[in-house]
């Protein structure tokens, strides 16, 4: 993919949104698993951790790409990302993170802990960051380079701007939904079939962004008038 075109520099943005959107969880569990350590090997801890859960998701970025050639799993990745995007704007909260991740007592528990923890939760991010290279490797390392500051230095600023700006987190899921439109619509099986439907393709992203985003919305309104419902009858 040529660097000056703008589907290089689109695809480019599309991966530093996700690296911003999910970014949240990653940072977490590198506070949390550091947080036992002296004051002054945490933040040795961190970015060491950092770099080599960076190292090894880069590796399992590459892997994605590689295995999303296989015909039928490019589909498949964008029907997972599908439900990738509506846990994050729909999903349960109450599932805090803070009570799956143990602080460690030692530097090299803390960087072990940091780099597995962020390879088992930054597997969304893979699938999303590969989605959205569309077989680039070029695109996969500028965004594996971004993603460092943002994950080391700039997650806590990340999670203040959702905490007070949180519509920016539906934004963020309608570029994973589009990314998983995108795999779906450039699965080589259904490429003969779509080339004469291009209506189909934009009906498959209207259906996807819209469903995901729109679907999530709902959601979120009917449960905030069912907690107001019960609030009610608890207090009569």
């Amino acid at each position: 993919m040529d660097f000056l075109t703008p589907e290089f520099w689109s695809a480019l943005a599309a991966i530093i949104a996700i690296d911003l959107v999910l970014a949240g969880d990653n940072a977490i569990v590198i506070a949390l698993a550091a947080r036992s350590l002296p004051r002054d090997r945490q933040r040795q801890a961190i970015l060491w951790g950092a770099f080599g859960a960076v190292a090894v998701r880069s590796t399992l970025t590459v892997a994605v790409l590689w295995l999303l050639q296989i015909p039928g799993l490019m589909a498949a990745g964008g029907a997972m990302l599908v439900w990738i995007a509506w846990k994050l704007l729909a999903g349960d909260d109450s599932q805090n993170v803070e009570h799956k991740i143990a602080p460690a007592t030692t530097f090299w528990a803390a960087i072990r802990t940091i780099v597995v923890a962020d390879a088992v939760m930054g597997l969304d991010n893979v699938l999303a960051v590969a989605g959205a290279a569309n077989g680039s490797i070029g695109l996969v390392i500028a965004g594996l380079v971004i993603s460092i500051p943002i994950v080391v230095w700039g997650s806590t600023l990340v999670l203040r701007l959702l905490e007070r700006y949180p519509n920016l987190l539906y934004a963020g899921g309608a570029i994973l939904a589009w990314t998983s439109a995108k795999m779906l619509v450039s699965e080589p099986l259904f490429a003969d079939m779509l080339a004469e439907r291009k209506s189909l393709v934009i009906a498959t992203y209207v259906v996807i962004v819209g469903g995901v985003v729109g679907g999530a919305l709902l959601w979120k309104r009917r449960s905030a008038l069912r907690e107001l419902h019960e609030a009610k009858k608890e207090a009569t």
